[in-house]
């Protein structure tokens, strides 16, 4: 289980504005999220608003048409369209785990096109039926049972289909493209391909998907998971070799974090909620910290890890993207480029990371519990004598006129007085703390009297936990992000300039620590990481926040 939090101390308490919808919309489209509402002439907004009334952002953007459904005068919408959705590695791991059982719950929750087509795509000989069998395996009704399930299963999987052939190869493209022909039966035809696929072979499969089986008449869409290269110039070479054959507009760089509900909540929570905007600055928030931790090993992915290490794998795209979204000024709009041109400034205004500012960590075998924990190195998977790091800390700095030059926050009248442990007010400080997984939650720390004639205090939480205020089940992040995939949202997805913003942060401290051949610290696989990362906190007067234990 991976543990994901993201908290800030500041020096002031808040309280929260609840946010509605805007009152002159119509419902919204069966293939859009209850947040995108349409006006009367059928463009789909975003609407925020604070509990005094006042909208806060809003967008609107073109509604783009997905089904053939008939429009309001009863005539078929450009003569009906479809969606093909093609998973190219429909063999591997994530798209058994994740893409396939993505598109179910999408299809169980009635949020696709009426008009649907998915396609496996991969180098094994499979059949339909061997597919569809394989995919039924990872399917699950965990969202609700007012449908007979089996039923709901057999419908989908009648819709999928499989065809065999190599990743460079434009024959085995342009047997596709047949297939999907067939399948389109002369609608307008929309094509998502999703390449789940590892890194290398991304440019050979668009070149060959983009020459022959690209639509002609409707949108095509690539999906590209991460890493986006290894550093800014190989993430550079990527990006010139795609644009070969796509356009921008085209490519969907992925980061599944950007569709987990806590982080898609962070710009709610700041942007509709008025209390919140003037003390989110360095004035009054001492520090921001971003956490994720693992309860296990690498446990036979050493072969992917080990060439990429802590600090690619997650600082660079999943909490580097959160960080943004913390940090961002206020946008103009909701609009997907609006959102992203804020994040490419903050990104642009950050610190090349020193190594000076990084602590680095590589778990080590231990015995707990009579219970023996292996070595990062036991791994099989993993070259002996690896020195890549499972673990590592870093400082960010943000040079704008909003953060640059934190600051000690203003002080209190009760600051001398005990509070829990008989430490000083003015160290327990505020927490305000999005905890992204596992269950996710928000929750302000406080600090309060203690009922009794003394004047005691005591640290206490304002809770919002999710599992207790909603009862609905949670989207899992790759339905949301492929339901925007097909709609042409894109401000959940990276753009080029972005990646390059973030690659130049991260690209010269990598360089050092490969050059130099740093040896990471080592720790005891389960524990908080190694001794170092507290003595850089310590750095920055800071101290590290416990994620694994709040609530």
């Amino acid at each position: 289980m991976a543990a994901t939090g993201l908290r800030f101390r500041p020096g002031a308490i808040f309280s929260g504005a609840h946010a509605a919808a805007h009152p002159r919309t119509k419902p919204h489209h069966h293939h859009c999220s209850p947040q995108r509402m349409h006006d009367a002439r059928g463009r789909c907004h975003l609407m925020a608003k604070s509990a005094n009334g006042r909208p806060q952002i809003s967008a609107s953007f073109r509604d783009v048409a997905i089904d053939g459904a008939p429009s309001e005068d009863g005539s078929p919408d450009q003569g009906g369209s479809t969606v093909s959705i093609t998973v190219v590695g429909a063999s591997g791991d994530l798209a058994k785990k994740k893409i396939f059982p993505a598109l179910f719950a999408l299809y169980y929750e009635d949020c696709l096109p009426e008009h649907f087509t998915v396609f496996g795509y991969a180098r094994s000989k499979m059949s339909d039926e061997e597919l569809r069998n394989m995919i039924s395996l990872t399917l699950t009704c965990r969202i609700d049972q007012r449908e007979n399930c089996s039923d709901k299963m057999e419908q989908f999987l009648k819709r999928c289909f499989y065809q065999s052939g190599q990743y460079n190869s434009e024959e085995g493209f342009s047997e596709l493209d047949r297939k999907l022909k067939e399948k389109e039966a002369g609608k307008v035809p929309n094509r998502l391909f999703y390449l789940s696929i590892p890194p290398n072979i991304f440019v050979d499969v668009v070149r060959s998907a983009s020459r022959t089986a690209s639509s002609q008449d409707g949108w095509t869409r690539f999906i590209v998971e991460k890493p986006f290269g290894r550093d800014s110039e190989s993430s550079g070479e990527l990006t010139r070799n795609l644009k070969k054959y796509l356009a921008e507009e085209q490519i969907f760089r992925i980061d599944h974090y950007l569709g987990k509900e806590l982080v898609e909540n962070l710009s709610v929570l700041r942007f509709s909620n008025l209390v919140f905007e003037p003390l989110w600055s360095r004035n009054y928030i001492r520090n921001v910290q971003l956490i994720f931790s693992e309860d296990f090993g690498t446990e036979g992915r050493g072969g992917y890890f080990d060439n990429y290490g802590i600090i690619r794998d997650i600082m660079q795209n999943h909490l580097l993207q959160i960080l943004a979204l913390f940090a961002m000024e206020t946008p103009v709009s909701l609009d997907a480029e609006d959102i992203r041109n804020e994040k490419v400034k903050v990104l642009r205004s950050m610190r090349r990371l020193r190594l000076e500012d990084v602590v680095v960590g590589q778990y080590k075998g231990h015995s707990k519990g009579g219970k023996t924990y292996p070595a990062y190195v036991d791994d099989p998977t993993v070259p002996s004598g690896s020195i890549t790091p499972t673990f590592a800390a870093a400082a960010l700095f943000i040079d704008n006129a909003r953060w640059d030059g934190f600051r000690r926050v203003p002080g209190n009248l009760y600051g001398r007085r005990s509070v829990g442990g008989g430490s000083e007010l003015d160290k327990a400080t505020n927490e305000l703390v999005l905890r992204v997984q596992p269950d996710e939650a928000i929750y302000l720390k406080i600090n309060s009297k203690v009922p009794g004639l003394g004047m005691r205090l005591d640290s206490s939480d304002l809770n919002l936990l999710y599992s207790e205020r909603y009862h609905a089940e949670i989207p899992d992040a790759y339905e949301r992000l492929l339901l925007d995939a097909i709609e042409g949202e894109r401000r959940l997805f990276i753009r080029s300039d972005e990646l390059d913003a973030a690659w130049a942060i991260f690209t010269p401290v990598l360089a050092d620590l490969e050059a130099k051949k740093v040896a990471p610290e080592l720790y005891p696989y389960g524990s908080r990481g190694p001794v170092g990362a507290h003595y850089l906190a310590a750095n920055y007067n800071v101290r590290w926040g416990d994620i694994t234990s709040d609530t």
